[in-house]
């Protein structure tokens, strides 16, 4: 039986009464046990003294030959009603006498067992050897007697023993129903103060002492770490108050500089609407200006002429291509589209179409994988796609460039790779290539602004990815996305 989950009143009356009905119920038993041995004793002597004064009568009997004195003997036996059976034998074994006299032969042992007296299944059994006064044996008598007294004196101890054993239960009960409370009171005192302040959320609530012993102790310690928490929580809620002030002040400051911001933000795409015009209109009047110079006057300029002003075209046209890679790289986070269901393979063939003349003329190849439709800025995402494709071409090896595109599905993301056979790159590169105007390579070497994987990664930060790099020089290079399947809040 479990008390686990039992009130503390029935656990200690349970306890209780289990305690003293335990011990009852092994004074009974031992009471009995020894009541039983002690009787069985008793027993066994008072049929041995029969025993021996019923071999005494018969002896003469059995010298003289006498059955019908044997007889008259055994008859004596009626007045010892647990005697169910005796007979006598002669000194050759055999039956000389019987009692009752109407019980057959058959009923009593053939020939004389060990002398003695013993217990056999629900009767005591004994022989007692019969002699003369010099001790020469003349027979053998058989007793057998019933045990119907011991079993009504355990009868009776039973019933002794079961009001013994219920009228003590009805003590205990009352006894355990009054000394109990002055244990299980102070206990539930305690827990009902603890329920009222997990309930209420006061703290403010003491529990009752009743009592200087154990009890009352840890009554004590329960109102002092109750005095503690109840101090923590004023404290606590302080400091909830002066962080709440704080948080509402700091919510005003960054409306406030989130409103700065906004307005910044106006101001910079205004700048940027400025830049593209009015600082790209004088670039484009000195490079046409320089060119219509060259040629018109080209008879009348020497080598070096012709050079500086090959030189002053190019530098315009270089300032061109940097000022419109800076647009697109403040565009990235300011002017771009919604995320909506963008298909891979669509934007892959437009990239495909921008970039044919620079495939035809490398004679590269650009193949692709298995590609899904994600959640996107379908612009940007060719843009993204377009500057690493044009990468890829442009830093190629000796041989025919090879571009592959492929994507990887994961449990939250597409991971994207473009893997190229080109030049490759070194470790210590890897994170510097996506800084602005970080270059590897000359402009004599390798064409460029220094700015294409800057907004490739603005690009991938802003759909709320991830891009990096593996490669190894002269093996090649693989740029690698991520692109969430769903956008994050």
């Amino acid at each position: 039986m479990s008390l686990r989950n039992t009130p503390i009143k029935r656990k200690l009356m349970a306890i209780l009464l289990l305690t003293s009905g335990v011990v009852v119920a092994l004074t009974c038993a031992a009471f009995i046990a020894a009541e039983f041995l002690t009787f069985r004793q008793t027993t066994l002597r008072q049929l041995a003294t029969i025993g021996q004064v019923i071999a005494a009568n018969s002896a003469a009997a059995l010298a003289f030959d006498n059955p019908g004195d044997a007889n008259e003997t055994l008859a004596a036996l009626r007045a010892e009603r647990h005697v169910v059976a005796a007979s006598l034998y002669d000194k050759d074994g055999k039956l000389f006498s019987k009692y009752p006299a109407n019980l057959a032969a058959g009923d009593f042992p053939a020939t004389p067992g060990k002398d003695g007296y013993r217990f056999e299944h629900s009767y005591l059994v004994g022989f007692q050897p019969v002699a003369h006064r010099d001790n020469q044996r003349l027979g053998t008598l058989y007793l057998k007697s019933d045990l119907e007294v011991m079993y009504e004196r355990f009868r009776l101890y039973g019933g002794i023993a079961i009001l013994v054993i219920v009228v003590s239960f009805l003590a205990a009960y009352t006894l355990s129903n009054v000394l109990q409370q002055q244990i299980s009171q102070p206990i539930l005192a305690l827990a009902g103060t603890a329920k009222a302040i997990s309930d209420r959320r006061d703290y403010s609530v003491r529990a009752k002492k009743l009592g200087q012993d154990e009890l009352g102790l840890l009554t004590d310690a329960f109102n002092q770490m109750l005095d503690q928490i109840h101090e923590q929580n004023n404290a606590l809620r302080e400091k909830e108050e002066r962080v709440r002030a704080m948080n509402v002040e700091l919510e005003q400051r960054v409306r406030k500089r989130t409103a700065q911001l906004e307005l910044a933000n106006q101001e910079l795409e205004q700048f940027a609407y400025v830049a593209s015009h009015d600082l790209q209109e004088p670039l484009r009047m000195v490079s046409s200006y320089t060119q219509l110079l060259e040629q018109r006057y080209h008879d009348q300029l020497d080598d070096d002429a012709r050079e500086f002003i090959a030189y002053a075209v190019d530098g315009a046209t270089r300032m061109q291509r940097l000022i419109s890679d800076l647009l697109e790289l403040s565009r990235v986070g300011t002017r771009g589209k919604p995320l909506s269901p963008v298909d891979v393979h669509e934007v892959l063939g437009t990239v495909r179409v921008n970039l044919s003349p620079a495939i035809e003329t490398a004679g590269a190849v650009v193949t692709n994988g298995e590609l899904p439709t994600v959640m996107a800025d379908a612009t940007q995402l060719g843009q993204l796609l377009q500057n690493l494709i044009s990468n890829a071409i442009k830093f190629h090896g000796a041989g025919r460039p090879h571009v592959h595109v492929r994507a990887v599905e994961s449990a939250a993301e597409w991971v994207f790779s473009v893997h190229d056979d080109g030049i490759g790159m070194a470790p210590e590169y890897f994170k510097r290539i996506f800084i602005i105007f970080q270059r590897l390579h000359s402009k004599a070497e390798y064409p460029g602004t220094g700015i294409g994987l800057a907004i490739c990664q603005r690009i991938v930060e802003r759909h709320g990815g991830r891009i990096w790099v593996e490669s190894e020089l002269g093996k090649g290079s693989i740029f690698y996305f991520t692109i969430p399947k769903q956008k994050a809040n």
